[in-house]
């Protein structure tokens, strides 16, 4: 067994490591550790493990709270296939959602996003054939920055030292791309405000419209998804229990219900973690994968926080968007009702910003600035096996955090009747947003629950219940502490704060805070790896 409630159980070994926190980037670096012959407890404080890969199950329904469909890691050869590969017991199995994988429709036009990157451009060239040139310089730039980032992303691995001698070389080339927003530089490709709107369908990925996100964020999505995307068979919530077996075979362990209140300090150098029970679990290396907000905010006593001046440590780009999510089910298949696997990306006119603002004007009456819609059961073939005769879909739009911030220390299932009409008032109007696209399914709804941005607070820990850690602004790519190393000895970051948001990101800045602490020879394994991978395709 790897897994383990601290309510029922308490560890009692010696570690090497402890992680905080059980997302992608926390279960990544202890995998990884372990893999390197380290003894590592990860403490999660939620009930189940793997951060937004866990599963929101309901009336014999389930759905993904943060993995909607991935990029890169069903095809071998990539860094995330071989990542994956590496660090779970055995490797998981990836259902392909087809050609199609997303869907982006402005009004009454769709537009579809095709796997490959000639197909791609191809397509788009059909919607636009007089942007031809545009569309083939936009590509080139997706490339040159992808190309770009690796440097950039290495730096952060460096020893203080060795950073300080090559990070500005290092960073150099990525940085006109990572100080730019993403509308600066497609406005000088093209002046089409709806090409920009359509390149641009799938920011709702981390939270930004074009105008504010930087371009940097925007080519790591578009690259991340440009030979297609897939979906975890058996649904997001078979990742963590795969991973979790790797760190158990090294001896560690995964602890749910372990709730850390405090990093222990001696002198300069952390040395192990305060659990809410007053117990103190001692490590030779603490990791915080739980965001530098939580981390800093929570995890140190305002002693220590002014004795490391742990202030400056808190980047000032703020938090990423909140969200609000629609969990709909339905006593029917997705064959039966004909769901599709494609996500669709719904938008009214093609003006990104002006959406944004002023639904964030008026929530309660102005448009939805996005609307995303996932169908989780048709993308999963195992599915059926787990609820015969159902089918699942999600829909999901930003939502400010302080519309609901009044029922912030409410308790979960106990927050009132005017917090209840109020996401009966928002579960109606995105029902009405999906009936726009699928007439056919009204009617057919057996089931539907929504989740607000104090949800996500309360399940996953984040201040005002964002979902994507750090906003992805162009001021966030140049604040150079966003790194595994910090000021106080034997006390490391990672997660998705580390390098970008998302699953990837969040496996990256897994890997860099155990290369931080391992060196290279992790890189070497993963790059052998992914050779022998691509060969045997």
């Amino acid at each position: 067994m790897s897994i383990y409630s601290y309510k029922k159980q308490k560890p009692t070994d010696q570690y090497d490591t402890i992680v905080i926190g059980s997302g992608p980037g926390g279960l990544c670096a202890a995998a990884l550790l372990a893999k390197e012959g380290q003894k590592v407890l990860v403490l999660e404080r939620h009930y189940t493990p793997g951060g937004y890969t866990h599963v929101f199950k309901r009336n014999d329904y389930e759905w993904d709270v943060g993995i909607h469909y991935l990029g890169e890691v069903n095809r071998p050869g990539t860094f995330l296939d071989a990542l994956m590969t590496y660090i779970t017991d055995k490797p998981l199995e990836w259902a392909d959602m087809g050609e199609v994988y997303d869907r982006i429709r402005i009004d009454e036009e769709e537009f579809h996003f095709v796997k490959g990157v000639k197909n791609f451009a191809a397509k788009l060239k059909t919607y636009f054939p007089e942007e031809a040139e545009a569309i083939d310089r936009y590509f080139a730039l997706i490339k040159e920055a992808g190309d770009a980032s690796r440097n950039f992303f290495t730096e952060k691995a460096l020893p203080p030292f060795l950073a300080s001698l090559f990070g500005g070389f290092l960073r150099k080339k990525y940085s006109k791309f990572t100080k730019r927003t993403t509308m600066e530089v497609l406005q000088e490709l093209t002046s089409n405000k709806k090409l920009i709107a359509v390149l641009c369908g799938q920011y709702g990925d981390y939270g930004l419209p074009p105008s504010q996100g930087s371009f940097a964020m925007h080519a790591v999505l578009v690259k991340h998804y440009l030979s297609g995307a897939c979906y975890p068979v058996g649904g997001a919530s078979v990742i963590a229990p795969a991973i979790a077996g790797v760190i158990a075979a090294a001896g560690g362990a995964v602890y749910t219900n372990a709730d850390v209140q405090e990093v222990v300090l001696e002198g300069r150098k952390a040395v192990g973690v305060k659990m809410a029970d007053g117990r103190v679990l001692k490590a030779k290396t603490i990791i915080s994968g739980t965001g530098y907000i939580n981390t800093y905010h929570k995890l140190f006593s305002a002693a220590n926080i002014e004795k490391f001046n742990l202030k400056n440590q808190l980047p000032t780009c703020g938090p990423s968007a909140s969200h609000m999510s629609l969990y709909i089910g339905f006593q029917q298949t997705a064959e039966q009702l004909g769901l599709p696997k494609a996500n669709y990306w719904l938008y009214k006119g093609d003006d990104h910003e002006a959406a944004v603002a002023n639904f964030l004007a008026d929530p309660k009456n102005a448009e939805f600035p996005v609307v995303y819609v996932s169908y989780p059961s048709a993308k999963d073939p195992d599915f059926l096996n787990r609820y015969p005769g159902r089918a699942t879909m999600e829909i999901v739009t930003i939502a400010p955090f302080d519309l609901f911030a009044e029922w912030a220390d409410e308790r979960w299932k106990k927050r009132g009747d005017d917090y209840e009409a109020l996401k009966e008032h928002f579960a109606q109007r995105l029902l009405k947003r999906l009936y726009e696209v699928h007439p056919e399914l009204e009617g057919k709804i057996a089931y539907y629950e929504l989740s607000t941005p104090v949800s996500t607070q309360h399940f996953c820990n984040y201040e005002t219940g964002e979902i994507y850690g750090l906003s992805h602004s162009p001021e966030r790519f140049q604040i150079r502490h966003l790194k595994p190393q910090t000021p106080i000895k034997n006390f490391y970051m990672t997660g998705q704060d580390i390098v970008s948001c998302g699953f990837g990101g969040a496996l990256a800045g897994g890997l860099l805070t155990a290369s931080r602490l391992c060196g290279a020879k992790i890189s070497k394994k993963l790059v052998a790896l992914a050779k022998s991978r691509k060969a045997s395709r």
